[in-house]
């Protein structure tokens, strides 16, 4: 017999509420029911209590006479004060009716058996369940969110409209995004990022002490940035203890190691970013930055092979990894292998056909051994597919200016100060060309236009020493000492401007003053020292699953045998480095592996006719909105890697 109800008790004006199990399961019922007035609406179910196997003999008890002679079985209505340890059940807000609040459910069994221990235990249990205990929902009490996939639009609409210069749209959407979705690190990051690129320093910084609240310090993104930022600034001890907040938050993130790395690497502290960088590959395995980095640090050292080594393995861990067949083509450049890196160029370009940088270095390189016609291709190529980025138009308005006419390096560098009006270089390489053509007024208010950008960078530097110099030539001998004092101010490791300087005071009679300057030179010069210590310590906390790069770094460096540049085994050794089994060395020797033309059409959708045509449409273009050619090529499904 059920304790709560029976056949007998029940009325026509009644009806039995189950009771289920905390497991939710709606399949299965207790074995006792509470009793409710049959009503239009029910009020919410009495909270869940959890059912125990012993309960089972006390609860299918006969129930006591009082029980059935109960006042509201008898129609009576007394008021009965339930004790405290009775569960409380929260109702929807409304109104209740008379005769709602007049049937207290549960009375006759929190009167007979409130003091029940199993009741009690029950009762302290569901309480400690905030499951069983939903809070009230007022409509309207607070705004609703919005969905999840709303801020990953609102994200791509940001950076669409970062990378097409409309920076106050882009901040409006990402001020919001952080005003909904407070504890998500992405806007905050790309916020900071959108200052930064506009100079607001002062704001970055703020945001990204907003976001390293918002988040509890738990974003290693957000520590990184910052870091990244106050490096910038030149606040480096800074920028060590928010690289050092980016490992704690997360010792993967690899882009935190690899920062602080060159962080120590620009400081002269080579030991250093190389334990940084070795635990980079401890936590994180295999990458190809870090093998790329440590690559470029055997290659300062002279250490040829074993940067060969490491830039074959950065490759394999991404064979996509634009930059990395770069460095290695710049590595083969220095050691004058041209054939090999053409062909590191060629991959280059095949692992990211839009890439800026490979266009570039890659007419760089033509146009270092002569080839005018293919480097001033390979940098039209380049432009037609970014047609936003200034610096290919600056190398060929040079290009232009030294093998066709100042005519032609006009109109290009014109271009690209349209392009981006902050970008030093390109007004001082414009500045230089007047120089040359000897219109010395008009260079001297293009150096002044760089200089107004950014006073104190390292292209400012690199301007006022510029600047001396024409100084210089016309006479102007104090101007130039100051240029030159200027210029050391803000980079005073420039061997080119001190023996400049130098060269000066020797051609005016002070031979004196020149052998002072020289010494001042090698006196502050920051001497940057590296041996072969560090590599014992690399072991101990390298990745144990790298055996290959421990046996190659167990060898000392003399015991390499010297690079084969010979015809007879070039293609061999590309073979094996670039671990392509379809590039022979036959094809290498005849120059015939790889047909730029039809890349261009096959992978690029341009016509090589046609590259003089869609260059000079882009150069009449006007305005920051322009678009790019209709025939531009467009990668899919293929990430642009960052160099």
């Amino acid at each position: 017999m059920n304790l709560l109800s029976s056949p007998a008790s029940t009325t026509p004006s009644q009806t039995s509420f189950p009771l289920f199990t905390p497991s939710q399961n709606h399949s299965s019922h207790s074995k006792f029911t509470f009793v409710f007035p049959s009503k239009s609406h029910y009020p919410s179910p009495p909270c869940f209590a959890k059912q125990q196997s012993s309960s089972s003999s006390v609860l299918e008890q006969a129930p006591p006479p009082s029980a059935e002679r109960s006042p509201r079985n008898n129609g009576g209505d007394p008021e009965i004060d339930p004790p405290d340890e009775v569960l409380v059940v929260r109702r929807p807000v409304m109104e209740p009716t008379d005769e709602e609040s007049g049937a207290s459910e549960g009375s006759d069994v929190a009167g007979e058996y409130g003091s029940s221990s199993l009741d009690e235990g029950l009762s302290k249990f569901a309480k400690k369940m905030p499951m069983f205990e939903p809070e009230r929902v007022i409509p309207g009490s607070s705004e609703e969110k919005p969905l999840m996939v709303n801020l990953d639009l609102a994200l791509y609409r940001a950076k669409v409209l970062t990378r097409n210069y409309k920076y106050d749209e882009a901040q409006r959407i990402l001020e919001k995004c952080i005003y909904y979705w407070p504890e998500d690190g992405r806007p905050y990051v790309a916020l900071g990022k959108l200052f930064s690129k506009q100079s607001r320093t002062e704001e970055a910084r703020a945001v990204y002490e907003k976001g390293c609240q918002a988040t509890q310090g738990e974003n290693p993104y957000i520590w990184q940035c910052w870091a990244v930022l106050e490096n910038k600034m030149g606040n480096v001890r800074r920028a060590r203890e928010l690289f050092d907040a980016a490992t704690v938050a997360d010792k993967k993130h690899i882009a935190a190691w690899h920062g602080w790395a060159v962080l120590e690497l620009k400081q002269g502290n080579i030991k250093k970013a190389r334990h940084l960088l070795a635990k980079g590959l401890k936590y994180c395995g295999g990458n190809e930055y870090i093998y790329q980095t440590l690559a470029l640090l055997e290659m300062k050292s002279n250490r040829y092979e074993q940067a060969r080594y490491l830039f074959k393995q950065a490759t394999k861990c991404n064979p996509k990894s634009c930059a990395s067949w770069l460095a290695w083509a710049q590595l083969e450049m220095q050691q004058e292998n041209n054939r090999f890196a053409r062909l590191l160029f060629e991959k280059a370009v095949q692992a990211s056909p839009k890439n800026r940088f490979a266009w570039h270095v890659w007419g760089m390189f033509e146009l270092s051994i002569g080839n005018i016609e293919i480097a001033r291709k390979l940098l039209k190529i380049g432009h037609i597919l970014n047609p936003r980025d200034p610096v290919l138009l600056q190398s060929l308005g040079l290009l232009e200016y030294k093998h066709s006419t100042a005519n032609v390096s006009r109109v290009l560098f014109r271009k690209a100060s349209e392009m981006d009006p902050k970008h030093q270089p390109v007004w001082i390489a414009w500045g230089w060309m007047e120089w040359k053509e000897g219109n010395l007024s008009t260079a001297r208010k293009l150096y002044q236009k760089a200089l107004a950008i950014n006073p104190s960078s390292e292209s400012a530097a690199r301007c006022l020493q510029a600047w001396g110099v024409l100084e210089q030539r016309v006479g102007n001998m104090s101007a130039a000492r100051r240029l030159f004092r200027s210029s050391l101010n803000i980079n005073s490791q420039s061997y080119v401007t001190w023996m400049t300087w130098a060269s000066l005071e020797e051609e005016q009679g002070n031979t004196v003053r020149a052998e002072e300057i020289r010494d001042l030179y090698f006196q502050q010069r920051t001497e940057v020292v590296d041996d072969a210590s560090w590599v014992m310590g690399f072991m101990d906390i390298i990745d144990p699953a790298l055996d290959s790069i421990k046996r190659l770094l167990k060898f000392d460096q003399n015991s390499y045998q010297p690079y084969d540049t010979s015809t007879s085994t070039l293609g061999s050794n590309e073979k094996t480095m670039t671990g392509e089994s379809n590039l022979s060395g036959k094809d290498m020797e005849s120059g015939n592996g790889f047909d730029l033309d039809a890349f261009m059409r096959e992978k690029l959708s341009l016509e090589p006719s046609e590259l003089d045509d869609l260059m000079t449409a882009s150069l009449t273009s006007r305005g920051k909105g322009t678009a790019p050619p209709r025939r531009v090529w467009r990668p899919e499904n293929m990430p642009e890697p960052t160099v």
